[in-house]
């Protein structure tokens, strides 16, 4: 397995805190285990989705435009794929891994992108002269994707895609976008429709986008049901295919657990403004040090641990069929005792995941994933987990906000997020 490599999140060495666990009511500590799983089963498509015209046939004629609104962080790049319609399997698309909406400062890029755009051939039909007359499908062939410029295999000759399709970026600010795709090939020696088409966003991770050739990858045979668009301006197989990969990556933090006896949850309380006692770096950062260091000397509180899972530090995803992280910590614990634990939704501006009132009591066994809840800090402006310009983990600075502890609701304002359980796993053996 590929180790991915998180720049920006914490470096957290502490391991395990113990104030004086001695029971006062005289019942005999009992050990158990906390165990913490990052379950989820990640995606590498941040975002994806369709556009299309608005006519019957939907198709983009010369004149017209169509939109796609879009989120993105530092480093991530927006693909798309329409058919070049008066052709047999041509297709215009970025060059991968698609076009850039950041400058390496981090500011959002605006204005005419139409230099990113490329005429693609599919590589599966021999190229007919580009018109209205070309014969669809046309005769088979068998050859991988390559650029066009200037002319195909056949000597069919062509513009620059720039030419034939005017590509506007806007920034909508909090990390969104929209890019503008206008059919400006009218009266050219290249005019033509452009079908409906597919578009997606990839997360990128430590540096690296984890699908950094979404749609297509030049010279290598076509998939996926791109042909489907390339040959006859279908968008339904390949948006069947990025849709299935399209979802939540997210690394955990590494987690706190506490445990407390004779009083309230000590992490936090929904409905309250963050505590200012370092609740706020494990949402933000993930860095649970300041609250650890405070629980410490908290009356009630028994034991604080910090859990990093080893060498990544983080709890990373399952990757294909690379298991997720896993950390475990034996407790000392006894009757009456109570467990909260509480780790950040790495690529979110200032979620975190926490046990729901006052915890579970310590001393049963089994699977607690049900009382962990995803919550909102209230400290940072929210954007699309995985796609915000400001979320630290993706070398971003928080925008501040004052608002109350809360449940983030599912779906929420940007995505609609898998159960919990299929996030985050707890178990006490």
């Amino acid at each position: 397995m590929k180790t991915w490599v998180f720049a920006a999140l914490i470096p957290v060495s502490l391991a395990a805190c113990k104030k004086d666990d001695k029971n006062k009511d005289g019942d005999s500590p009992q050990s158990t285990t906390l165990m913490v799983e990052n379950v989820l089963k990640s995606q590498p498509l941040v975002e994806s989705g369709t556009f299309q015209g608005n006519g019957t046939p939907a198709l983009i004629f010369p004149g017209q435009s169509t939109t796609i609104t879009f989120s993105a962080a530092k480093g991530e790049a927006l693909s798309f794929a329409t058919m070049y319609g008066w052709s047999n399997d041509l297709f215009f698309a970025p060059a991968n891994p698609g076009i850039k909406v950041y400058d390496n400062d981090g500011n959002p890029i605006e204005g005419d992108v139409s230099a990113q755009v490329k005429l693609w051939d599919n590589g599966t039909r021999i190229n007919q002269k580009p018109g209205a007359t070309v014969n669809h499908p046309g005769t088979a062939d068998n050859k991988n994707i390559t650029e066009v410029t200037g002319a195909d295999a056949q000597g069919n000759t062509y513009l620059e895609a720039s030419k034939l399709v005017k590509a506007t970026l806007k920034y909508n600010g909090n990390s969104q976008f929209t890019l503008t795709l206008q059919n400006t090939s009218g009266g050219t020696t290249n005019e033509t429709p452009l079908s409906p088409g597919v578009w997606s966003v990839s997360y990128i991770v430590g540096g690296n986008l984890l699908a950094p050739t979404p749609l297509y990858e030049s010279g290598k045979p076509t998939a996926n049901g791109l042909t489907n668009i390339a040959e006859a301006g279908d968008n339904v197989a390949l948006s069947a295919y990025v849709k299935s990969i399209t979802g939540i990556f997210t690394p955990l933090s590494p987690v706190l657990a506490v445990v407390y006896n004779g009083i309230e949850n000590p992490i936090y309380k929904v409905g309250e403004k963050d505590r200012g006692k370092g609740l706020t770096l494990i949402a933000q950062q993930g860095n649970a040090a300041t609250l650890a260091a405070y629980l410490k000397t908290f009356p009630g509180v028994k034991a604080v641990y910090v859990l990093p899972a080893p060498t990544t530090t983080v709890l990373l995803p399952q990757v294909g069929n690379t298991p997720g992280g896993i950390v475990s910590q034996e407790l000392s614990v006894s009757k009456g005792d109570r467990l909260a634990i509480a780790t950040m939704y790495g690529f979110s501006n200032d979620w975190f995941f926490s046990s729901v009132d006052n915890g579970v009591d310590a001393t049963q066994k089994g699977d607690i994933s049900g009382s962990i809840k995803l919550f909102d800090d209230g400290t940072a402006i929210n954007q699309f987990p995985g796609a915000g310009l400001t979320q630290f983990n993706l070398a971003g600075t928080p925008l501040k906000e004052d608002q109350p502890i809360a449940a983030v609701p599912n779906p929420n304002a940007f995505t609609t997020l898998p159960e919990i359980s299929n996030i985050i796993k707890v178990t006490l053996k």
